[in-house]
């Protein structure tokens, strides 16, 4: 059963990843060519859709096991390294807009952002500037909050049922109340995962309104190159110092 559990989780995982290249594909079908807004929204649309079935599907998941998704097997060590609460901070959405409107310059998403078109994100109005800050700091607020919360479960199972294993013999009884705890603290920790989800679609649901649609699909564009040049940054890293690479 754990094994078909991981490779369900794996199976999702992989799936959302080619799904990027192919909406990446699309949306720069859209940039080099004539489309509308119209089209454009459209895409924008489906893409969200896409994000929201993806999250909706990784949370019934991990309401059965939710410890993978906080060190998942199926990313690199790379990907596993800038993790938050199972997935990028959302005020990372808001970073990458600033470092494509260049006013972050010493950003160091520099790096992987090498070639990719800038295009109208160079032309965000002082309005947009000033709520793109403004969303950054709810968004950098909800983070602390979040990840106080994971802080406090993280020490709630050190000090309960973690802690029971190392003091208390092994009674079936002892075995079942430990049991029940971790059930408890799982059952937590998928909804704190759910709670960050749910942060990073309404904080990218946020930017998207912000930004006309030829700056969104700019924005979405880059924001995929990025995440599929992180994959392979550490597959190649993975490879490199001998760690195998099955994904």
């Amino acid at each position: 059963m754990a094994t078909s559990d991981q490779n369900r989780e794996a199976c999702l995982y992989q799936e959302w990843m080619k799904l990027q290249e192919q909406e990446l594909t699309e949306l720069s079908r859209v940039i080099n060519g004539s489309a509308g807004d119209a089209e454009s929204r459209e895409l924008i649309g489906k893409i969200m859709s896409h994000f929201r079935e993806y999250i909706q599907e990784r949370s019934r998941m991990a309401r059965a096991d939710v410890s993978p998704y906080f060190a998942p097997t199926w990313c690199t060590s790379l990907e596993r390294s800038v993790l938050w609460i199972g997935g990028c901070r959302p005020s990372s959405y808001v970073r990458l807009i600033y470092a494509l409107c260049g006013l972050e310059i010493e950003s160091q998403l520099s790096e992987f952002l090498r070639g990719v078109r800038i295009g109208n994100l160079g032309e965000l109005s002082a309005r947009q500037v000033a709520m793109v800050d403004e969303l950054q700091s709810r968004t950098i607020r909800e983070e602390r909050k979040l990840s106080g919360q994971l802080a406090s479960l993280q020490e709630d199972v050190l000090d309960q049922p973690l802690a029971a294993i190392a003091l208390a013999e092994r009674r079936t009884a002892a075995a079942g109340d430990l049991e029940e705890a971790l059930d408890r603290h799982g059952s937590a920790m998928a909804g704190i995962l759910e709670e960050a989800d749910r942060l990073r679609l309404n904080v990218l649901k946020e930017m998207i309104g912000i930004l006309t649609p030829p700056q969104a699909v700019d924005f979405l564009a880059a924001g995929k190159k990025l995440r599929l040049s992180v994959r392979e940054w550490g597959r190649k890293r993975d490879l490199e110092h001998g760690r195998g690479c099955p994904y």
